[in-house]
């Protein structure tokens, strides 16, 4: 490394010390902590984004400032892969050498010897280009110029401010600059309202959906998606948008509101009330990466039906099928249709057993993963079409390229041939849908217009949707264990595999409750093992709970040692 780097790194590192007796570690959400902690590491990540930008050929890596569903005086920071996916893997152990480094001189260690080992042209020989956004928290403007510091302190290494936006839209923005189209927020919100209106147009003549029905009223979570959704719903048609908790009357970012609130404690948000009743209700996050809808029951209660990301998943796996079966009609000999497209449905062991019950039960292939949003996505991208959702309403659809392609020259064959058909109809809403979702990354906006779509295209209230299928009653517990590493599983963690023994006893009480499901895991931040159990009542689902936490304790806990 020339003197020139290094001593640019040795001086700008110097204005930003790390925390003393604080460590961090980069998780499935970067790094999270409380916003005054988060300077040194903030400029850090900086570095990192334009050294993972010069290794990936110049392409464009995003950094986003953002705690999503974390109180308003948290903060945090990720970054976003060329794919617009998460950072890879395997950068995440230098992701935290580099954020706990102790002084500028080790920092400057630790940078030599991964640009080594790793091949990284420096130098300024190659550009490297650094989308930044942020969220609507106030730390996030000083974090923001933090992040520039670090990124200028790379030589050619370029940062650009993409201001205020959801995390989904900063994901997208760098998945689209790497395909080589317009990326705007701009060309975000034109090609949602376009391919949403496509769909629309595409409704069958039929379908009954009435005005009550029409009005749809959303939880902003006092963040940046109520703000962002206040300008898409004017680019919209046939849809009544009513936007609550939009951040601007002075509510506080993920205080009783959002979508980890609404899934978590299943009540009602502040700004909602009994006046609410019957009306479909939706509530996106604090960073708009999840989206659960509710409805108010009755009058006398803040209780509300929940429809989670299980039964949000559910939706779009039924329409995808039923326009993959049109699709695949016989009839029209001369059009080329022996390409049977792979649809794969993935959820992880803590998706409701009543939803994985229903999904089988129409055909769909299904398979689980261990916990975490990496490991659904990467498991997706191996379908042609592969839907992923976790119960707390992050998810999306992702489509292969090489399904995409045949879609485009099946749908030429056909409008060719049969303009017009109903063959030709699927094939559109099936491309509309493919440019409507966010491919990159679960996202509240773009979900929610599915959403809204498919249930006017197939005529239900959220009543009808509700009723696809009785959620089974759950429990979840936490168990305070000497060492949490003593737990391994296997079969995407619905099979503890050590200590021996545990989980026949697990098999025994499980087979004492109707319906009975259990599974412990280790938590992947602190010394707890985690149990979740499910049966057919409330109260076999907390027994069947309380026995296997009293199995993990008898096995592990401080009783144990």
């Amino acid at each position: 490394m020339k003197e020139q780097q290094q001593s640019l790194l040795l001086s700008s590192s110097a204005r930003f010390p790390p925390p003393q007796g604080v460590r961090l570690s980069y998780g499935t959400a970067g790094f999270r902590a409380d916003a005054g902690l988060l300077q040194s590491t903030v400029y850090r990540v900086g570095i990192l984004a334009a050294l993972r930008s010069l290794k990936m050929d110049s392409s464009v890596i995003g950094l986003m400032i953002t705690a999503s569903h974390n109180k308003e005086s948290d903060n945090g920071v990720k970054i976003a892969d060329p794919s617009g996916g998460m950072l890879s893997q395997h950068w995440e152990p230098f992701a935290d050498a580099l954020a706990n480094a102790p002084s500028p001189q080790h920092l400057l260690h630790l940078i030599i010897e991964f640009v080594e080992k790793e091949n990284i042209p420096l130098e300024g020989v190659r550009p490297a280009q650094i989308l930044l956004g942020r969220d609507t928290r106030p730390s996030g403007e000083s974090l923001l110029e933090a992040a520039k510091q670090g990124i200028s302190s790379i030589l050619g290494a370029v940062a650009i401010d993409m201001g205020i936006v959801t995390t989904p839209q900063l994901h997208w923005m760098v998945r689209a600059r790497n395909k080589g189209v317009k990326a705007s927020e701009l060309d975000y919100f034109e090609q949602l309202s376009s391919s949403f209106r496509c769909l629309m147009d595409l409704i069958p003549s039929g379908s009954t959906f009435n005005e009550v029905d029409n009005k749809l009223v959303v939880d902003g979570a006092n963040g940046v998606g109520g703000e962002k959704l206040e300008v898409l719903k004017k680019m919209l048609d046939g849809l009544a948008i009513e936007v609550r908790n939009s951040g601007k009357d002075g509510g506080v970012l993920n205080e009783g509101v959002g979508a980890d609130y609404v899934q978590k404690e299943k009540v009602v948000p502040h700004g909602f009330s009994s006046q609410d009743v019957g009306i479909r209700c939706a509530s996106l996050d604090g960073d708009a990466d999840r989206l659960v809808y509710f409805s108010v029951p009755s009058e006398s209660s803040s209780k509300i039906d929940l429809v989670d990301g299980d039964k949000i998943l559910s939706l779009f796996a039924v329409f995808i099928k039923e326009q993959l079966n049109i699709l695949n009609k016989e009839g029209h000999t001369d059009v080329n249709s022996d390409y049977q497209p792979r649809l794969g449905v993935i959820q992880t062991a803590y998706a409701n057993g009543a939803s994985t019950d229903y999904l089988r039960k129409l055909g769909l292939e299904v398979l689980f993963t261990p916990t975490g949003v990496k490991y659904l996505h990467e498991k997706a991208a191996e379908y042609d079409i592969g839907i992923y959702f976790e119960a707390n309403g992050h998810g999306t659809i992702v489509f292969s390229e090489s399904f995409l392609c045949w879609l485009e020259s099946r749908n030429n064959e056909l409008s060719s041939i049969v303009k017009g058909s109903e063959q030709q109809k699927a094939a559109l809403r099936l491309l509309a849908v493919s440019k409507l979702i966010n491919q990159a990354v679960g996202d509240a906006l773009s979900g929610l217009l599915l959403v809204e779509v498919i249930l006017q295209h197939m005529g239900w209230s959220i009543h009808r949707w509700t009723e696809l299928y009785r959620d089974l009653p759950s429990r979840q517990l936490k168990v305070k264990v000497v060492d949490r590493t003593a737990v391994v599983t296997a079969n995407a963690e619905t099979v503890a595999v050590r200590p021996p023994g545990i989980q026949e006893a697990i098999n025994a009480e499980t087979a004492k409750h109707p319906q009975g499901r259990s599974f412990i895991r280790p938590s992947g931040t602190e010394d707890v093992i985690r149990v979740y159990a499910e049966a057919s009542t409330q109260e076999a689902a907390d027994s069947l709970a309380n026995s296997v936490a009293k199995l993990v304790d008898q096995f592990l806990g401080f009783s144990s040692s």
